[in-house]
């Protein structure tokens, strides 16, 4: 290191170099470096030796490191001669030698930096009189600070109380405002008045409506502060100018109304005067166009009151509108109505005259309702707007039916009349025009209940005078004759289509009573057809009844039966269509009780004052109410059965009697035989076994059942042949038969047993039974 840079001989020696360069030595000693670190620390030092001064300092030390390089230069030669031409003696010279040498070199390389600190001495030097200038300068600023704070707080004192009275000016002049807003509605009222009690004030001018507008705002106000002075002097003569508005109105609508039916009646008496063209033509402009443009005026104003009728006076005003619109179209329409449905009355039957006068009247009300909703749109949805006006109108075709409704005794008339209302008029007619045709909907219900009124009437009458008071003929009663013309006549009919008639084989109360039920099914309520139903179908069932014993005894029991039970199937298929209940209840009072009381306050038992005992007379003389449930179906079910079973009972008889007696007999000698036994007391000949007994010998058994046998082949065929004159259906024949089968099957079953149990097998062939399989083929055959 000591070769590399000498420093020059006047530099002072210090011996802090020497502690350094003993530190250096030691460090080098222990820490050695690489030949790579050196050369790194070289190229480094290199670099930093050539790193040029910043550019404000570059141009003022050229020329000074100039001279240091050179000095440096020539010093490093000058060393490098000292070095070379002095002697060191001893270590002590080498140290003062070396000594010098760093000197010179530190001298050497800390020249540029001095020069560097000088430098930056000066600039901080110069910064720090800035700074001074600049603290100065603050001090101004802060001074300048308080100022001017102490300005803002006067501006903004100043401020918030401008905005104080700004805020107190826009109160006062909302206040001014609101007091002036208040009155006006107060003075308004000189104003209104003024302009109301004018001459020239009318409904048509132009400034009414306004007005009448600002007079109804005047009033909701008055009637909404109640607490301000003198509000109801004020509010009572506002009502009073609103009145006089209101009656303006009214007397302007009734002139227009008046005006346009003056000019339709002269339009009409000018068209000729004949009041059956004009008839004719109810329904052409002569009635409806020329009134509306007449009356054209009215429109704006009727538009005005009806947008105002929330308010329950305009609503007073708008049904007199509708009051005198009614009346003034009524006195037009009138006349010329009245005068069609006449002339329906006199040429057309009653069902024709209904259809006719509806149809009429529907097209009428819905003429006058579309008139009606030009001039009232808002109020053209409530029917009863236009009642004073389709009431009188339907009145006159009400008063044209009811008399001939009244003497009407045809069921079948008034039944065609109830379809005709029901379903052409109410069903089909005013479900498609419902909005217009509704205010004729209950002069045509009314015309509809007095309809169903006289037919529940008659069909009662049809039903006492008809079915329960039927008095049958010879021909009514002639069965079983009656039945066989019937199926000779059906085997006579040739052509495929023609059918007979069935009901000719009927017993004619049935029919009525099938018929009559049948109409009146759709045309009468439910509840009252139940009752009807439940009423025909009990006296049906009596008058057939009736005509059974009639002819029991004209023909045969047997005939009797099977006409009963003919004539009772019939009724009951012919019923089980309807869906009702064919039961009614019946309530009564009941008095039987009253006659023991009576008898005890007769006999001093009891007293009719005593009203804190039982036996008072409001509780004793209180009748009972008795409640009885008819069940008209059920009774018909009862009788058929109990006839089936009589039928089935007498040919059981007919067929089998002899072994049922003999079976009787058995069963009375068995239980005599029984019963001696136990009381010891046995007569002979009931002891006997049972083939000994007379009536039980082989001989009379056979004789018994030839006898049935016989009744089976002769009796019985006829029977089943009158079952299918009366019973046409198979299966009924076969339903009524399969007990009467049974019955004889049983009967031969119990012989048989007898036979097997008390008779011998020659004398069982004796008898000679009939098998059951052949039993039961022959009973087949039958059917």
């Amino acid at each position: 290191m000591a070769n590399k840079s000498a420093p020059p001989p006047s530099l002072p020696k210090s011996g802090a170099v020497s502690r350094g360069y003993n530190f250096a030595s030691t460090w080098e000693q222990n820490a050695p470096l690489s030949e790579q670190q050196q050369a790194a620390i070289g190229s480094l030092f290199h670099v930093v030796a050539e790193r040029p001064f910043p550019v404000n300092l570059a141009q003022e030390h050229v020329p000074g490191q100039d001279n240091g390089l050179s000095v440096a230069t020539k010093d490093h030669s000058f060393g490098e001669s000292d070095a070379i031409e002095a002697v060191l003696v001893n270590t002590n010279q080498f140290y003062n030698w070396f000594t010098d040498l760093e000197l010179a070199m530190k001298s050497e390389t800390e020249e540029k930096y001095r020069h560097y600190v000088n430098t930056l001495m000066g600039r901080i030097q110069t910064c720090d009189d800035i700074l001074r200038q600049v603290d100065g300068t603050l001090d101004l600023f802060n001074e300048l600070q308080l100022q001017h704070h102490a300005v803002a707080t006067k501006t903004k004192t100043l401020h918030d109380a401008c905005d104080r009275l700004v805020i107190e000016k826009q109160r006062l002049i909302e206040f001014a405002e609101a007091v002036q807003s208040k009155l006006k509605y107060f003075d308004e009222l000189e104003n209104i008045a003024a302009s109301f009690y004018s001459p020239n004030m009318n409904v048509g001018n132009g400034n009414f409506f306004h007005l009448l507008k600002r007079l109804d705002e005047c009033i909701l106000y008055v009637e909404g502060n109640p607490q301000y002075a003198e509000s109801s002097v004020y509010l009572l003569k506002f009502r009073q100018l609103q009145s006089r508005a209101l009656g303006m109105i009214r007397s302007h609508v009734l002139s227009v109304l008046k005006s346009a039916s003056s000019q339709v009646q002269a339009a009409i008496r000018s068209s000729g005067g004949s009041k059956t063209s004009v008839s004719e033509g109810v329904e052409a402009s002569l009635i409806y166009v020329r009134f509306k443009a007449a009356a054209s005026e009215l429109k704006p104003v009727l538009e005005e009151i009806e947008s105002r009728s929330s308010k329950k006076e305009y609503v007073q005003i708008l049904e007199e509108c509708h009051k005198l619109y009614c009346e003034q179209r009524l006195s037009l329409v009138k006349g010329i109505v009245q005068q069609r449905i006449s002339e329906f009355s006199k040429k057309e039957t009653l069902p024709s005259l209904t259809r006719s006068g509806c149809a009429y009247l529907m097209q009428v009300c819905q003429l006058e309702h579309q008139l009606f909703d030009h001039f009232f749109p808002s109020s053209s949805e409530d029917i009863s707007s236009l009642a004073p006006l389709i009431d009188p109108l339907s009145t006159f075709l009400y008063d044209k039916l009811r008399p001939k409704l009244i003497h009407e005794t045809n069921v079948d008339l008034l039944c065609e009349l109830v379809d005709i209302l029901k379903v052409e008029v109410l069903g089909e007619q005013l479900s498609r025009r419902s909005e217009s045709l509704a205010g004729l909907r209950p002069t045509l219900e009314r015309i509809l209940a007095d309809v169903h009124e006289r037919l529940t009437f008659r069909a009662r009458t049809h039903i006492r005078d008809e079915i329960a008071n039927y008095i049958p003929s010879d021909e009514d009663l002639n069965y079983p004759s009656k039945l066989e013309q019937s199926a000779v006549t059906k085997l006579e009919t040739t052509s495929a289509d023609e059918n007979p008639d069935v009901y000719k084989t009927w017993y004619p109360p049935l029919e009525k009573t099938v018929s009559c039920l049948s109409k009146l099914y759709q045309c009468l309520e439910q509840a009252v057809f139940t009752g009807l139903a439940q009423e025909a179908v009990e006296v049906c069932s009596e008058s057939i009844q009736k005509a059974s014993k009639l002819i029991a005894k004209r023909s045969t029991p047997m005939d009797g039966q099977l006409f009963l039970i003919k004539h009772l199937l019939i009724l009951r298929e012919q019923i089980a269509p309807f869906d009702i209940e064919f039961s009614v209840t019946h309530k009564e009072l009941d008095f039987s009780h009253l006659l023991e009381h009576l008898r005890r306050i007769l006999r001093g038992q009891a007293s009719l004052f005593d009203w804190s005992r039982s036996t008072s007379l409001a509780r004793t003389l209180s009748p009972r109410v008795l409640e009885s449930q008819i069940d008209a179906k059920k009774e018909l079910e009862k009788s058929l059965k109990a006839t089936c079973e009589e039928f089935i009972m007498a040919v059981t008889k007919l067929v089998v009697d002899p072994m049922l007696s003999f079976v009787a007999k058995v069963t009375a000698v068995k239980v005599a035989l029984s019963s001696g036994n136990q009381n010891q007391n046995v007569d002979s000949l009931m002891a006997k076994p049972l083939k000994d007994q007379a009536f039980a010998t082989p001989d009379k058994v056979a004789e018994l059942v030839h006898k049935v046998n016989a009744a089976i082949q002769q009796e019985l065929p006829p029977v089943m042949a009158k079952m299918k004159l009366y019973l046409q259906n198979p299966s009924t024949r076969t339903i009524l038969f399969k007990p009467v089968k049974t019955n004889i099957v049983e009967a031969h079953i119990q012989v048989q047993s007898l036979l097997k149990a008390e008779y011998t097998p020659e004398e069982q062939s004796i008898i000679n039974m009939v098998s059951m399989p052949d039993l039961q083929a022959q009973l087949d055959s039958l059917l």
